[in-house]
């Protein structure tokens, strides 16, 4: 109904005499532009940008990560498990060190498990219990979320657009899961280009060589290329709609996976 309803604005304001002093919109690519719940998002919609996307956290390489974004100007965004390396409440001081310093946490499910195959009660339980663990830490409960395996079968959209979670999975994936070294990522990059709208890169920051080699990396070919390094939620012209609304009730007691 909402969808429909700014749609006939629109094409309202698209037919009005007053639309002639501004530039025309089309009020379907706005729709399709939008970063909605439930609906996969795989590139920025705003060029001149990249952003620098991170699964399978936090882990011991958390914290170096944050310091080397700091150092470039960059912002990063952070796709975190609850259980996949260890219990995320074990990481507390890196997951506060990202949020603090302008970083995006988002969830990346509390196990790491594939979502197209599970019933609606699962993939709601795996949400919850991180978005949870996130608002126990930071005090936020995220807005954006990537499925594991890239795995948007099933139930999953249908209960990611209940839960109000935006759905990411990228356009250029760094292969670091799969073996490719740093420079074999870097290759990805550079064949994809810097040109049109910004990327959405698949990386994750248990691996040293994403850490430590391709970011720096990318840090110096975004400057080269004149791209700002932001969150995913800034590539998508949504900073705002970043973490969700509302006052969230921290647990009490001790925090433990």
């Amino acid at each position: 109904m909402l969808g429909e309803q700014i749609f006939t604005l629109l094409l309202a304001a698209a037919a009005a005499p007053t639309a002639l002093a501004y530039p025309a919109v089309d009020p379907i690519t706005f729709l399709k532009r939008a970063a909605n719940p439930g609906v996969v998002i795989s590139k920025c919609t705003n060029p001149g940008m990249l952003a620098l996307a991170y699964d399978d956290g936090p882990y011991q390489y958390t914290s170096q990560l944050v310091d080397i974004l700091d150092k470039g100007g960059a912002k990063g965004t952070f796709f975190w498990t609850g259980t996949l390396y260890g219990c995320i409440y074990k990481e507390a001081k890196a997951v506060e060190k990202a949020y603090k310093g302008g970083h995006q946490v988002a969830s990346h499910t509390w196990t790491h498990s594939r979502m197209g195959s599970m019933s609606a009660a699962n993939i709601k339980t795996e949400m919850t219990k991180l978005e949870q663990a996130l608002v126990n830490l930071v005090g936020v409960k995220p807005a954006y979320m990537r499925p594991p395996y890239l795995d948007t079968g099933g139930q999953f959209l249908s209960q990611m657009k209940s839960l109000n979670y935006k759905v990411i999975t990228d356009d250029i994936d760094s292969g670091d899961w799969n073996n490719q070294s740093p420079q074999q990522s870097q290759q990805q990059f550079q064949r994809a280009g810097a040109s049109g709208m910004g990327h959405i890169p698949l990386m994750h920051e248990v691996y040293p060589g994403t850490v430590n080699t391709l970011t720096p990396w990318l840090i110096s070919w975004a400057k080269q290329n004149n791209l700002k390094l932001v969150t995913v939620a800034e590539c998508l012209g949504d900073t705002e709609g970043m973490y969700q609304v509302g006052n969230w009730t921290k647990q009490q007691g001790p925090y433990s996976c």
